[in-house]
């Protein structure tokens, strides 16, 4: 099976906080997930999402089965941590995506 993946970033010295609340919001919808440490997982209809924290950024790769999937999760993890780092002035920055 074909794979589509594409890797985001977002600069924030509070990288676990942001990950780990994107996790509790989608796995309270009845989706798949964790959160621990540094690294968490949710697993949507379109795909996976993973996220990782580091000392001054968080970083979400998707995968997904077809560049349309991608996009639209993509565009779903973007939306959701832009609107909890209100307050951070937070934004993403995509790589292209690639195929696997």
């Amino acid at each position: 099976m074909t794979e589509f993946t594409s890797v985001g970033r977002s600069a924030t010295d509070r990288a676990p906080r942001y990950g780990s609340q994107l996790v509790k919001h989608f796995t309270a919808k009845d989706l798949e997930g964790s959160w621990e440490d540094t690294r968490g997982f949710v697993r949507f209809s379109a795909g996976l999402a993973e996220f990782e924290a580091s000392d001054d950024a968080l970083i979400m790769r998707v995968v997904c089965t077809s560049e349309e999937d991608v996009a639209r999760l993509r565009d779903v993890v973007e939306r959701h941590l832009v609107r909890f780092g209100t307050r951070d002035e937070l934004s993403v920055t995509w790589d292209s995506g690639s195929e696997n």
